[in-house]
């Protein structure tokens, strides 16, 4: 019988975050019922938390991949996870728009967010990361295109620092000129589907909350020393890339 190893920084995410998307799907009928529903709420969580505390566990690797629309994140993540033994590739991006599919009020709310190139709430997009990481038995994660914003940064740093076994082993940056990356995307979306890589105002928006939102975050790492921030310029062929960035698993 396959026991999960849930890592350990997944339960403390989960209390921060139930009573979040427990009102974002509630319905109008169940919200006028007030503080009974609010105590079972808070049972349930409890339940489930306790659930989840009982099974094996152990320290998580953690990779972060970020940079621009388009620089190619997904691609080279999907190589390392078929390549590289134990590596879990979970794209927030995905977990986000796969949830929007759903329908409902949460995924309306995540709908008009990606389609306004707007950033998703940090309490939604950390929920999706746990339920993703409670689902395998692996303990190395490439989590690609988070934490994109201080927001995302304060919600992680809370929970790894509450769980204390979460070892970030470093933040991949992958950097690409700007007319590279749009040619890509409206490229992209022509197949895709997404309305946002096909949408050129859309496109550009989101290159604009990257400087704004996730440029800082990658000013922080860096800061930080100890060569914690690896950048990679993906304006190349894509096995070009992959081939900068395995020699960096290989030091770990």
């Amino acid at each position: 019988m396959v026991r999960l190893r849930v890592c350990p920084f997944s339960v403390v995410v989960f209390f921060g975050t139930a009573a979040y998307l427990t009102y974002q799907l509630r319905n109008k009928n169940t919200q006028k019922r007030g503080g009974d529903d609010d105590n079972n709420d808070g049972t349930e969580s409890k339940q489930q938390a306790a659930s989840t505390s009982s099974s094996t566990s152990g320290p998580c690797q953690v990779v972060f991949v970020l940079g621009g629309p388009g620089a190619g994140k997904g691609t080279q993540c999907q190589l390392l996870q078929e390549r590289l033994s134990g590596w879990k590739h979970l794209s927030a991006g995905d977990l986000l728009r796969a949830e929007r599919k759903k329908g409902g009020e949460l995924g309306d709310l995540i709908n008009s967010r990606i389609a306004a190139g707007a950033l998703v709430p940090s309490e939604v997009t950390c929920q999706l990361l746990l339920n993703a990481m409670n689902e395998t038995s692996e303990q190395k994660f490439l989590i690609d295109g988070f934490p994109r914003s201080q927001e995302n940064l304060d919600a992680w740093n809370k929970t790894a620092a509450a769980s204390g076994n979460v070892q970030l082993e470093f933040v991949l940056c992958l950097t690409c000129p700007e007319e590279v990356l749009t040619g890509r995307l409206l490229e992209r979306g022509k197949t895709s589907g997404r309305v946002d890589d096909a949408d050129l105002s859309v496109i550009r928006k989101r290159y604009d909350t990257f400087g704004k939102e996730t440029q800082p975050i990658l000013d922080y790492y860096k800061a930080q020393g100890g060569d914690l921030l690896k950048q990679i310029e993906s304006d190349q062929s894509v096995e070009q890339v992959y081939q900068q960035i395995v020699v960096l698993f290989e030091k770990i």
